[in-house]
Parts: structure tokens; sequence; C-alpha cells
């Protein structure tokens, strides 16, 4: 073999190993386009999975979901060092809680083109006024799920129900929820929901430990118990609606004549959250309001996002209990961040689980 032969052979294996080294640099970075993940934190059933199908099939991200059954729970697990968690859905006064803890990483989601489509009265957290955080997610009334077949009558509110189940001698739910729980108890004593004022906060215990003969569960797994007539009512989240409209001649929804709580959802990426740009990416995708009508003709909530209104079906888009009227909204009230104070509403919460 002549030196030329073997230059050219000794070129002709470099040749072979660069393109070896660069195949697998592109099997590798290919392995790791395919690993790309987002994982998602959110309250149990509270986004349609076909939202999720989509954004996975647009952007080539795999969605991970877990899911939390409260504010309380979300944040416990969080500050337990709990890691790999990019999106999260706190209520706006845990939004507050959060951003004092500075576990919430700024989006800048106020500066991306979609978030034009947000109504800015639904910027509500107190530590992002501006939306450079979080994006609004949803919104709702906190009322009354109730089944006419066993009532015999359409209810108005607490009071009406109450009485109702005493006569007849039927059983309801309330959610097991602290917070919403006693904003019961404190509305049906013309109290402000976000009151720390002892005495009324024991008022407010008393009101549903009387109501205790007649409860049959503090649950949030109220809509199934309703629906087969197990019990007569439940304290339910508006989302209640997709079964109402189900059997609308059996089922109800109604928001308490005597007023009512209201909540609201942010969508927010952790300070923590391994994959940041899916988190941002998610944020941005949200803003679309076709994506938003989807959401919400299957969770039936309020949205934020004004176009996404107009897309969502009639019976949504028209519904008193989805899209109160003005003066339903002022009957509203929506939880704030009590700070220390929220020591002394959960030792009276403990007196109320545990009064026999």
């Amino acid at each position: 073999m002549t030196k030329s032969d073997r230059a050219g052979a000794s070129g002709l294996r470099a040749l072979t190993r660069r393109t070896a080294l660069s195949l697998a640099a592109l099997l590798a970075a290919a392995g790791v386009a395919g690993a790309s993940e987002l994982n998602v934190y959110n309250w149990g059933e509270y986004i349609n999975p076909e939202v999720l199908k989509k954004f996975e099939e647009e952007t080539k991200i795999k969605v991970n979901l877990s899911t939390y059954s409260s504010n309380e729970e979300m944040l416990a697990k969080i500050q337990g060092g709990a890691t790999g968690y990019d999106v999260v859905f706190p209520s706006v006064h845990m939004q507050d809680i959060m951003a004092k803890l500075d576990l919430l990483e700024k989006t800048d989601i106020n500066t991306y083109e979609g978030f034009k489509n947000i109504d800015p009265a639904f910027l509500r957290a107190k530590s992002d006024p501006n939306g450079e955080y979080c994006l609004p997610y949803a919104w709702g009334s906190v009322g009354i799920m109730y089944n006419r077949k066993i009532l015999g009558k359409d209810i108005t509110g607490w009071k009406d129900l109450i009485e109702t189940v005493k006569a007849k001698g039927l059983k309801f739910t309330l959610l097991d929820d602290m917070r919403e729980v006693l904003a019961v108890g404190l509305i049906l004593n013309g109290h402000k929901i976000n009151s720390t004022d002892p005495a009324e906060l024991q008022q407010a215990a008393d009101t549903i430990i009387a109501m205790k003969p007649d409860i049959a569960a503090f649950t949030y797994d109220e809509r199934p118990m309703v629906q087969a007539g197990d019990v007569a009512a439940g304290h339910a989240f508006v989302g209640a609606m997709i079964d109402v409209f189900g059997n609308e001649k059996d089922l109800g929804y109604v928001i308490p004549e005597e007023g009512a709580t209201m909540y609201q959802e942010d969508i927010c990426v952790l300070k923590s959250a391994p994959n940041k740009e899916n988190a941002i990416k998610f944020l941005q995708f949200y803003t679309r309001p076709e994506i938003v009508a989807l959401n919400v003709s299957q969770q039936t909530n309020g949205t934020a996002n004004v176009p996404a209104r107009e897309l969502t079906v009639e019976k949504i888009k028209n519904s008193k209990e989805i899209n109160p009227p003005a003066e339903t909204m002022a009957r509203l009230q929506i939880f704030e961040d009590l700070g220390p104070a929220l020591r002394q509403v959960d030792r009276v919460w403990t007196r109320v689980k545990t009064a026999q």
C-alpha cells in the first residue's frame, strides 16, 4: 500500500468516525427532544384532557399530569421539597402566599401577544397586578348542586336547603375545605368571608356545627352522590354544571341568595421548575381563545379570556350560573391571604370537624 493509499484509508476511517459521532450526536439530540416534558400539577379533573392532548400534538412536548385536592395540599408538597413540577394552578390568595415565599417564576406572560385577550378585571393577585408572573385560568362561583327529584323542588339558597332537608329527613354534603365551609357560616351570619374577628369566626363555626346532623359528609366528591340521589344536595363548584346540563330534568345548581364565594385560579410557573421554557410555552398556548373555549366546553367555568367567551356554546355562554349577571356578581366574595391569622381560622375549623 502506497503512502497515498494509507492516507486515503486513514482519511476514510476518520470520516467514518466523524460520521458515526455526528450520527450519535443526532440520535442523542433526538432522544433529548423526544424526552421534552412538561409536568403539570393541577386540581383533580380541572382541565380538559383534550387541551393537554392538543398541546402535546402541536409542540411534541410530553405532558405529565399530577393532581391535588386543595391549595394547602399543593403548597405543603412544594414546601416539603417535592421537585419536578413545572406548572401549578393556585387560587388567587394562594398565589399571593406563594409569591411571598418566593416560589414563583417571573414569566413576563403579559408581554406575549395573546395576553391582549385577558380581561384586566381578572388580574386579581395583589402580588401580580400586571400579570408578570401568572396567567388567569378559570373562575366561578361556589354554590349548591341539588337533586330536584329528591328535594321535590328548586331551592334558592342555604336557608331554603336546610329547612327542606330537615323537614324531609334528607342529607347534604359540604366541601372538605376549611375556608369554603367557614365562609358559608360567615355569610349566613352577615359577615365577610375574610373576617378574622374571633367572635365572628366562632359564630360561623356554631352555624356549621348546628348543620352537622344533616350533613352526610365533608367531601369533594359530592357530584356523583347528588346525581345518584344518595344525598339531596352538595356544596359544589360551578363546574358541576356539566352534570346539570346532562340531566336538567333532575339536577340544578344555584348561587345562594344569601351570597357565596367565588374562586379564581391562575396558571403559574414554579421557580424550581425543571422545564421552564416548556412551561412558558404552555402559558402562551393557553392565551389562545379556541384552546380556552375547548377547556370551558368540558369544565363549564368562567374565563378571563374575552374572545373565548364568544366561542363557547350557547348553553354555556347564556348560563346565568356560569356567567352571572352583575347583581349576582355583587353577592360573590373572593378569598384573600389572611397571613398569620390563618392559624386562628384553622383552630376554628378543627373545632367544626371534631364536634359531635
